[in-house]
């Protein structure tokens, strides 16, 4: 490996760790807007929207024309993305988070590579490695730790549905990146979806109904407090455009088999910050089931990448725009 390459490499794993670190970050913050009246819904609307606001122009500034006919080019398949990957996993995630612990929230939401190994094999009937499956049984054993089945499920049940909800949203992404990948690129697909999602969220968000007050009042986030307006803006420019940009710029330098493992920080960041911020902590149990399940979906994701692209999505992409 020359030097320039190696600096280039640096770089990007670099650019992949602070897009984790600041996607993880998503979750107190959207608690806190919860914990002062806003729905989840009506905070992922927001999330969204401002999302859109600022990802558009950027796409007007630096694709241009060309951005707009590669978005109408592949309109179909970016209005299922903006409806799952943006608007249903972020959505799902938030409603997760707000009653759940906000690293077991995320932890749901990254089981999302199992789900895929599930489709391609039941409902694509495509043979899929070993190593998958046994990634499948990993992560199954290790989400029956988190929930501790053997005495019972102890999590709150719309949580704990909301949670894989998000991972099916997740997943869906991974099948639709293989169509939009060379058709859209990131920046685009990201604004498109960003937009598509807004929209579909104001019916279910009702964002007319938002307590606006929530943004200039002083709001608490565990044993601290801050103005509203600037936990929003943590989550738009921050959680939102800031962490997609890096994540952008990371994979342009790296593989996509390094990039989906730093990926995976994104979960250890989560449980930090909300550790640090909210004071969440886990139990003994749900540590160590969070690092199976960790380990069984890295290990199905990456088992299912080596399969012929002819055959099924790539699935090892780095996922920027649907985390959490």
């Amino acid at each position: 490996m020359t030097q320039d390459a190696a600096r280039t490499k640096s770089i990007g794993l670099g650019f992949a760790l602070f897009s984790a670190i600041t996607f993880g970050g998503s979750g107190p913050f959207a608690k806190a807007l919860i914990g002062a009246g806003m729905s989840p819904q009506q905070a992922a609307w927001l999330r969204i929207l401002g999302a859109a606001a600022l990802l558009v122009p950027l796409v007007l500034i630096f694709r241009g024309a060309a951005g707009l006919r590669a978005a109408r080019a592949s309109w179909p398949q970016l209005v299922l993305y903006g409806l799952t990957g943006i608007a249903g996993c972020q959505t799902l995630f938030f409603i997760a988070a707000s009653r759940l612990p906000v690293g077991v929230a995320i932890l749901l939401e990254f089981s999302g590579p199992v789900l895929v190994v599930a489709w391609l094999k039941f409902g694509r009937k495509v043979a899929v490695p070993k190593s998958a499956a046994l990634g499948v049984g990993i992560a199954l054993v290790g989400l029956a730790t988190v929930v501790e089945v053997w005495s019972g499920v102890q999590l709150d049940l719309v949580g704990l549905l909301a949670g894989l909800g998000a991972a099916a949203c997740q997943a869906t992404y991974f099948i639709l990146i293989d169509k939009l990948t060379g058709v859209a690129d990131p920046l685009v697909m990201t604004a498109a979806g960003s937009v598509v999602g807004a929209i579909l969220l104001t019916a279910i968000a009702a964002p007319w109904g938002i307590p606006w007050n929530a943004l200039t009042d002083t709001i608490a986030i565990g044993e601290r407090s801050a103005p509203g307006w600037l936990f929003a803006a943590w989550l738009i420019v921050v959680s939102t455009v800031v962490a997609y940009l890096a994540g952008a710029a990371a994979v342009q330098r790296l593989s996509a088999a390094i990039g989906g493992a730093v990926a995976y920080v994104e979960v250890v960041a989560a449980t930090l910050f909300a550790w640090i911020l909210l004071n969440e902590t886990l139990s003994t149990n749900q540590i160590i089931g969070g690092a199976i399940v960790l380990l069984g979906a890295f290990v199905a994701q990456s088992s299912v990448g080596k399969v012929a692209p002819a055959e099924i999505p790539i699935t090892d992409e780095v996922p920027e725009s649907v985390r959490g």
